[in-house]
């Protein structure tokens, strides 16, 4: 089975991805992107949320009027540090979507990522997840995560990234064929250190001015 990559190519997304690249944009700069990318990536990501129609009363006329679905219910999974900034701004679009968090750390000379933290809400099995996270890289940390949410049985799964090499695809893939990818950009490739090239750089440290 095939992983899916959906690449949202949305000339606004485009546009904020560049601006987040440069290595002139400030911290606070960096950080006020990477909200409305997520905004933007948010409204990409449930494009498929069902809907069904209730009777309302405008001030004109009575209607029936599209609303979500009640049971459909989202939770969304940062893994920490650098996945709080897409969490931040996708709470803006959907502030009724419960959260969870999963904690990992990329050990510097392995590569492989070690889970110091776990959490999310007690119903999971009737909520569809999101798992978001800037980079796709090599794809460890991102296939842990989801292994590790895996076993709380959520209704469904979709990983959501700025950016991410084919590398850290094909790896996450080959652990997660079921789970779609939502990028703005498939980069060129690692460098010798794990890093995503072109890039934007160490995206939790841009977030949070310790670069």
């Amino acid at each position: 089975m095939t992983g899916k990559v959906i690449v949202i190519d949305h000339p606004l997304i485009q546009h904020k991805l560049t601006l987040m690249r440069r290595v002139e944009t400030s911290t606070a700069k960096f950080r006020s992107l990477m909200t409305e990318i997520s905004m933007l990536l948010a409204y990409e990501v449930t494009r498929d949320l069902p809907i069904k129609y209730e009777p309302i009363k405008t001030p004109l006329a009575s209607m029936h009027a599209p609303v979500l679905a009640p049971e459909k219910k989202l939770v969304i999974v940062p893994i920490m540090r650098a996945g709080q900034g897409i969490l931040d701004g996708m709470l803006q679009l959907m502030p009724s979507a419960r959260v969870g968090h999963i904690g990992l750390y990329r050990d510097p000379t392995t590569l492989i990522p070690v889970e110091y933290y776990f959490k999310v809400p007690h119903d999971i099995e009737e909520r569809d997840m999101l798992v978001v996270d800037p980079m796709v890289a090599t794809g460890n940390s991102a296939a842990a995560a989801v292994q590790r949410l895996k076993e709380t049985n959520p209704r469904s799964l979709k990983l959501v990234c700025l950016l991410a090499a084919p590398e850290g695809i094909s790896n996450f893939h080959d652990h997660h064929p079921d789970v779609p990818i939502y990028t703005a950009a498939v980069d060129e490739g690692l460098d010798e250190h794990g890093y995503i090239i072109p890039g934007l750089g160490d995206a939790g440290d841009r977030l949070f001015g310790t670069r």
